[in-house]
């Protein structure tokens, strides 16, 4: 490849991340770096690309914009599509005025990538080329999901990941025709085979994983090898009287009841607990540390609002948190019920799977002022993994 050919890459990160939970996966902390920065860093270090531009969700630019990014190579981040396939072709169409001579397309849910397998892309790259890994499972077919109707060979068959590279104005010009498809392609090789494009297969990492599930991240960071880890608990307890009123806000969830719960914010006993666990687990203080109720501002809040900082605080630490566990004492109103919605409600505030999440109900027999139906309490329990510190 001439070293006079000028490379721009696509960063495709206008995804909302929904299987993730937690907000957007590309802006999560990955061992203390936001996994979009990780993934820009890897193509702005090399001396042989040019531009990059990122493609963003309309609806994250403030999220960009706090990650502070800059640099020569850095363009001005455009807006995606719905698709990944319209991001792509959006990102295609700004590069325009640039008129690259290759362009390396990237997900932006792929932050380990690494310089051997971008440069074997560029090396094989004619028209276009593909990182793969071989498929080492066996692979069966099914149009149901449920009977097995054949097995497929493995031996011609292979994993596809990214940077997918591409002559620029071979490219562009098949996302634009395949635009007016009804097929939806679900990567840019795809489009390129469609479009008659001849695509080099390359050599892939195993270590350049896409973010997708909770685990994804958990399996990052173990590959990033970072500081060995080291196992934190904290616990939370809060208790909370009824006043009048008609609903009880507990673990995010607003259950109808014949009186509220009283407290400064909206008294949610259950996310009180846990976001104490949390900061005990963290070695902080509590709630009114962060939040005193002499603070105006947070008259009538969102306990979610405390639980997504304890979180935040976990993250910033390079720590994950491993297991959250609630109880509820009450006589009334009933919690089983809400149960699920709870934990959705907390695993998502949280960045984590709901299998973390345990809520269990209780009541007190009748015994003392929870018995007496003068108010309710919750206890929780938080397990978080953190860097080993220096002590």
């Amino acid at each position: 490849m001439p070293d006079q050919k000028t490379i721009a890459v696509i960063i495709v990160a206008a995804g909302i991340g929904e299987r993730m939970g937690g907000g957007p996966k590309q802006y999560r902390p990955l061992a203390g770096t936001p996994v979009l920065a990780r993934t820009i860093a890897a193509f702005t270090a090399r001396p042989d690309v040019t531009w990059v531009l990122p493609v963003l969700n309309p609806s994250h630019t403030d999220l960009y914009a706090a990650l502070n990014l800059n640099g020569s190579k850095l363009l001005p981040a455009v807006g995606g599509a719905p698709t990944r396939q319209g991001s792509v072709l959006a990102g295609l169409e700004a590069l325009a005025p640039h008129r690259p001579d290759l362009v390396l397309i990237q997900d932006a849910a792929r932050p380990l990538i690494d310089d051997d397998t971008i440069s074997g892309v560029l090396a094989a790259l004619g028209e276009a080329a593909l990182p793969v890994l071989p498929v080492t499972d066996t692979i069966k077919r099914s149009s149901d999901g449920r009977l097995a109707e054949g097995t497929e060979d493995r031996r011609t068959l292979f994993a596809a990941q990214t940077p997918q590279g591409f002559a620029y104005p071979a490219i562009l010009d098949a996302h634009r025709r395949a635009a007016s498809e009804p097929t939806e392609f679900t990567d840019d090789a795809a489009i390129a085979e469609w479009a008659g494009i001849p695509v080099t297969l390359t050599k892939g990492s195993p270590r350049n994983i896409k973010l997708t599930h909770p685990e994804d991240f958990e399996r990052a960071e173990r590959l990033l090898g970072g500081r060995p880890m080291e196992t934190r608990t904290g616990t939370g307890y809060d208790v909370h009287p009824f006043e009048p009123g008609d609903a009880v806000w507990l673990g995010g969830v607003r259950i109808p009841h014949t009186a509220r719960l009283k407290g400064h914010s909206d008294a949610d006993a259950a996310l009180h607990a846990l976001t104490d666990a949390l900061y005990g687990a963290l070695g902080e203080g509590d709630i009114g540390t962060f939040f005193p109720p002499s603070d105006p501002h947070w008259k009538g809040a969102a306990s979610s609002v405390f639980l997504e900082h304890a979180a935040r605080l976990v993250a910033a630490r390079g720590g994950r948190i491993v297991n959250l566990d609630i109880t509820i004492v009450s006589e009334a109103p009933k919690i089983s019920p809400h149960v699920p919605t709870m934990k959705a409600v907390i695993a998502e505030t949280c960045g984590i799977s709901p299998a973390r999440v345990a809520i269990k109900a209780t009541t007190s027999e009748k015994l003392g002022f929870v018995g007496r139906g003068e108010g309710l309490t919750s206890l929780a329990t938080a397990t978080v993994e953190l860097p080993r510190g220096d002590d």
